[in-house]
Formats: structure tokens, sequence, C-alpha cells
């Protein structure tokens, strides 16, 4: 489980703050005094089942704890929204975001970093899916996009880099509007709720991560004789860790490196190791860049998600 730690702050040297105790204590970092650190506050966008993010930044929360020398503390958020505001105002310092969000981010917080990615997610895609009773069969190009005008769609969370963004510039590619749609499109709130809304017949066509519809396809969670696969969108960047400059002011210098070292190390041949990489669906992370996300930055900007 998550340690978190909260201790009265030593007096004389050890009762300055962290970043000048450790510089007045005469550098590095004397045994015990991690204990006396504040949290690394770790978040995520809640862009699956509560339960599933639950379990999984638990876990994560103890290897980086184990990694870094410092106690981690994960802090649930309400929605994609809550996490910018949250790293912003610095109330997370450590956060697993979308493209879009991930983006939204940094260009608020100085110094913000964004330093690594899953091996996937250089190359994300987002799918569209269909009811089967909507009569819709799979697409092929992005021209055949029309052939989605006159049903219902639902996105994931309006923030959603993989359930709104992406698919909306790429229907937009196709020349189909939001007004083509039957009825205002909904927003489910996360790709898990979005794949039952599809699957109940609440809305015709669905868009959503195509990691999180395979891992529930493999999970056997997905009635396929109800929901299919009609179109998958081509390649982008998506989700990301980014981190706040703030960290080595508190931590000393180089923390950051630190920080990304530690889910660079991730292995799959460990299995502690396996699970948290199987929780994320990924084989490994890597590294990552903020110009990575200009894409990103530019359709945000397009279509009014950012100012």
């Amino acid at each position: 489980m998550i340690r978190i730690l909260r201790r009265t702050v030593l007096s004389g040297c050890l009762g300055l703050a962290i970043a000048g105790a450790i510089v007045a204590c005469g550098g590095g970092t004397p045994s015990g005094l991690e204990e006396t650190l504040p949290p690394l506050q770790v978040g995520a966008i809640p862009d699956q089942d509560p339960e599933k993010v639950q379990r999984l930044y638990e876990i994560l929360a103890d290897y980086l704890s184990t990694e870094l020398g410092v106690p981690v503390e994960y802090r649930p958020v309400t929605d994609y929204a809550a996490a910018v505001t949250a790293f912003r105002v610095g109330d997370l310092d450590l956060v697993w975001f979308g493209g879009l969000t991930g983006v939204q981010a940094r260009l608020q917080v100085e110094g913000a970093q964004a330093i690594a990615q899953r091996d996937i997610d250089a190359n994300f895609h987002s799918v569209f899916i269909a009811n089967s009773r909507s009569g819709l069969t799979e697409i092929s190009d992005i021209s055949g996009l029309t052939a989605l005008k006159g049903h219902s769609l639902t996105f994931g969370s309006e923030s959603s880099t993989s359930g709104r963004l992406m698919p909306q510039y790429f229907l937009q590619e196709g020349g189909v509007e939001l007004a083509d749609f039957q009825g205002e499109p909904g927003f489910s709130g996360n790709h898990d709720a979005t794949i039952k809304l599809v699957e109940a017949g609440t809305y015709e066509i669905g868009v959503l991560n195509e990691q999180v519809w395979e891992s529930r396809i493999a999970a056997g969670d997905v009635d396929e004789t109800q929901v299919q696969v009609i179109w998958r969108t081509p390649a982008y960047y998506d989700y990301h860790w980014v981190i706040s400059p703030v960290v080595e002011e508190r931590y000393g210098a180089n923390f950051i490196q630190k920080v990304q070292a530690a889910l660079l190390k991730l292995d799959p041949s460990i299995p502690e190791h396996q699970e948290i990489l199987d929780l994320f669906g990924a084989e490994s992370f890597i590294e990552t860049e903020n110009s990575n996300y200009d894409q990103i930055e530019a359709v945000g900007r397009e279509i009014g998600k950012i100012q």
C-alpha cells in the first residue's frame, strides 16, 4: 500500500525547508532524512474504471518510493480538468496525462517537462466502435467517415486526447462535423463507460483509446455480438508523464532525472515490474520530450481546447 508519512519536522537544521536543510547540513541526504520529506504527489487522469486506476497507482507508488528514497503518495482526482488544475496549483508533482491534458498542464507550469511515455504512445491510435444494430460496417479510409452522419455518437471525456480530441480532428479531416450527428455528441467520462454505452445501444457510435479496447476484449469484458470496431485512426503521440520543476527544490538537483530513470528501469523480466507494465498495457517506458506533443497542441488550439 502507499506509505503516507506525516511526521513533525525536526528542530534545528532539519527544521529548515527541506532543500535548505540539505545544504545547511553539508549536502547529501543523511540516513533517515527521507522519512521527514513531504511525499511526492503522484496523480493520473481518470480515464478508466476508478478501481483499476487505484490499484495501478498504489503499486506504482510503492515502486517509486523504493527507487527514489522518498515517500510517494497517489492522489486520485475526479476528472481530467481536476488533474490539470492540481498540477498547476502544486497539489500534484508527477502526473500521467493524456496528450491534450499534458500540454494544457505544461503550458500553465513554467519548466514542466514531459519525461516518459509507454512504448505504444509514440504511435497511438483511437478506435471508432459501433453497436451491431446501427447498420454500420467497417470503414477502410478516412473518406468513409461520412457514413457516420445521422447516427448518434459519444466521446469519452471532453478533455481526452484519444477519446475526443484526435477523433474529432480526424472526423473533420474526413468531412464530418459534429452537427452532422444525430443530436449532440455525448461525453461518457472515460473509455470503459464509452464501451458500455455503445454496447447497450445508448449511442450507436463511440470513440476510445485502442489500448483500453484491446485490453477489455482480451479480458472478455466486451460483448462482441453487440459492438465492434469499424475504424482505426492514424497514429499520433498520446499518454506521457509530466513532472513539475518544484521537485528539484524539494528533493535536490537531478531529481527529475532520477524519476525518469526509475520509470525507464521497469523491466518485464522482473515479475514485480511486469505487473506494473501490464497494468499500464505497456512493454516498457521510453523517453519523451515536450516537442513531441506539438501536433496535439496545434489540434487543441484549432478546436478550442487550448487558448
